[in-house]
């Protein structure tokens, strides 16, 4: 890997909160934008940095929880954001999908059913959205001529060990797949994959959070061989504006960011609790792979990312070698336990901090 180790806390905390991906950038002035799963933690995210940054011509957050539309109307009200249209739907009905995607400039693809134990017991619901709703937004997003398609992903996809894992694989392979569907007019179409966002919903963060404002007398770990990598919200959202800007069909980006065990995250946050460890959960892994070594010989690295081709389909190999990307070598894997780049107490409280001013 290029990057090297930080020396310093200060290094490290200038790497991790100065990587924030912002270049490059798409332009969407005067665009139309959907989000799938649009209500969701990263769906507010890159609505309120859309309308921050750019004069959008429309945003649809389309998702099909009409309670958490109503309630993010309330942040992000159509009268003050005239551009706002809220759009009722699910990614499982096609026809609902190509509705919404008339005039559609650029698709980001967030809705997803994404707990582990949840989708385990319920299998079939858990295809029925990341699977066959992955197929029927690259359905819809070339028969409406959308010109960008940009699908998240999770660390989980690689080397899948549970169902939510599997299915996001699948997903990931029908997005990669698409640009050839689409020809050489068809949308272009992407995959950002990242690991943990700090503080998001059902992360450990808010959870150790939680213990610890209740005055809990341990906090719990699975395994303290566990690592994780960690990311801001706002690093996520800047990733998919820059993925959706250089992509070239096909791709999954996959970007640099630090990793840290969980119990160095847990004395971050309580220095004075023990820990009581429980063992690892069914579906669960030990580190976070989202490189994994059997597809080094299609990755590409540049300073911030890592950029896997499809291998079915390397045609944009020779134009991202020209961009300037690298070869990663043979054997190479970017897990959560080899990564180089190390979070400590110092930059946790950073990522922490950055995610509540952000």
């Amino acid at each position: 890997m290029s990057t090297s180790s930080p020396d310093t806390a200060d290094s490290v905390e200038s790497l991790f909160l100065g990587r924030d991906f912002t270049e490059p950038r798409i332009n969407l002035d005067g665009k139309v934008i959907l989000i799938t799963g649009g209500t969701g933690s990263f769906g507010m995210k890159l609505v309120e940095t859309i309308l921050a940054e750019y004069q959008p011509r429309k945003v649809i957050i389309f998702s099909r929880d009409e309670l958490k539309q109503y309630e993010m109307a309330q942040r992000f009200s159509p009268v003050e954001h005239p551009c706002l249209r809220y759009f009722i739907g699910d990614v499982r009905d096609e026809a609902r999908l190509d509705l919404a995607m008339r005039g559609v400039d650029v698709v980001v693809h967030a809705a997803a059913l994404k707990h582990v134990p949840i989708a385990e017991y319920n299998p079939f619901e858990c295809i029925k959205t990341n699977v066959i709703g992955a197929q029927n937004v690259v359905t819809a997003a070339i028969k409406r001529q959308v010109k960008h398609v940009c699908a998240l992903s999770t660390d989980k996809a690689a080397s899948p060990i549970n169902l939510y894992g599997a299915s996001k694989l699948a997903s990931d392979k029908i997005f990669s797949a698409a640009s050839a569907m689409g020809g050489q007019d068809g949308p272009v179409f992407s995959v950002v994959r990242y690991g943990n966002v700090v503080g998001s919903r059902g992360s450990v963060v808010p959870f150790f959070k939680k213990l610890i404002a209740e005055g809990a007398d341990h906090l719990p770990i699975t395994d303290e061989r566990m690592t994780r990598f960690w990311i801001t919200l706002q690093q996520g959202v800047n990733f998919v504006l820059s993925s959706l800007a250089s992509a070239k069909g096909g791709e999954t980006f996959v970007p640099k960011i630090p990793s840290m065990s969980t119990v160095d995250l847990a004395k971050s946050l309580a220095p004075q609790l023990p820990h009581k460890i429980i063992g690892i959960r069914p579906g669960e892994k030990l580190h976070e792979v989202m490189v994994p070594e059997d597809d080094a010989r299609a990755t590409l690295e540049l300073s911030d990312r890592y950029i896997i081709l499809p291998a079915h389909d390397p045609r944009h190999r020779d134009a991202w070698l020209e961009d300037g990307a690298t070869p990663v070598p043979e054997g190479f894997s970017y897990a959560s336990n080899s990564n180089p780049e190390r979070l400590d107490a110092r930059a946790l409280h950073a990522m922490l901090q950055n995610r509540l001013t952000a």
